[in-house]
């Protein structure tokens, strides 16, 4: 994929775009805080452990980490209906619905570590336009840092994972998207700058991502990186 470089500005020529979800394009981090340290006191875990292990993975893989004696599928279920029932807070971020109104809808995906109805329920609530199919927890047999998510999105898209952009928060899910072959773009609205070398690009967020024409497709052009 050729980059074009113009101060502090860059084009990505691209075939398909892989959103994370919480965090990229809705912030629900209060509620989903707030769920796993009521979780984490319910089966006498660090609330603060819990907070911190669980960014950027999917729900049953932080299950196994925190209390690898419970059953995951149980412990989904439970974490699963704390969240579904807590949305205060929910926003969407910036940018968010005008980059996702300029997409064609077979060019972009959602692929998230949680799971399809959390995704869509949250989708709905912050009225975000949702893609036909998603890659979710329930898709992957591993989830990030695993490249599988991105892979599977790629796929799902009709692309070859070096042709899409991966957009994304977390450390797990800037892992994945590089080892899946993907140019990563991160956002600093869970890390600091400094926390995300890993990434291609670092961007405040999805204000100023927008898409033009090029010569052989679409191009991303991002006008605020972050040094």
């Amino acid at each position: 994929m050729g980059l074009s470089n113009s101060g502090s500005s860059v084009s990505i020529p691209f075939q398909g775009i892989l959103f994370d979800f919480d965090g990229i394009l809705i912030s629900s981090l209060a509620s989903a805080e707030r769920c796993w340290s009521e979780w984490a006191r319910l089966r006498g875990v660090d609330p603060a452990l819990a907070v911190r292990t669980m960014h950027g993975r999917r729900a049953i893989e932080t299950v196994a980490l925190l209390c690898p004696e419970r059953d995951p599928e149980a412990e989904l279920k439970v974490i699963e209906d704390l969240e579904m029932a807590d949305s205060e807070g929910l926003t969407v971020l910036p940018g968010v619905l005008q980059l996702l109104a300029s997409l064609p809808l077979d060019r972009w995906t959602v692929v998230t570590s949680s799971t399809e109805r959390l995704a869509r329920a949250r989708m709905r609530a912050g009225g975000v336009p949702m893609p036909q199919r998603l890659v979710t927890a329930e898709s992957v047999m591993h989830g990030k840092p695993r490249p599988d998510p991105f892979l599977a999105g790629a796929k799902m898209l009709g692309f070859r994972p070096e042709e899409c952009v991966v957009f994304e928060d977390a450390l797990p899910g800037i892992e994945a998207g590089r080892a899946a072959g993907c140019t990563v773009v991160a956002t600093t609205f869970t890390l600091p700058a400094g926390e995300l070398g890993a990434a291609d690009f670092i961007v405040p967020d999805l204000t100023g991502v927008t898409v033009e024409s090029g010569a052989d497709g679409p191009v991303l052009r991002m006008g605020q990186l972050v040094n």
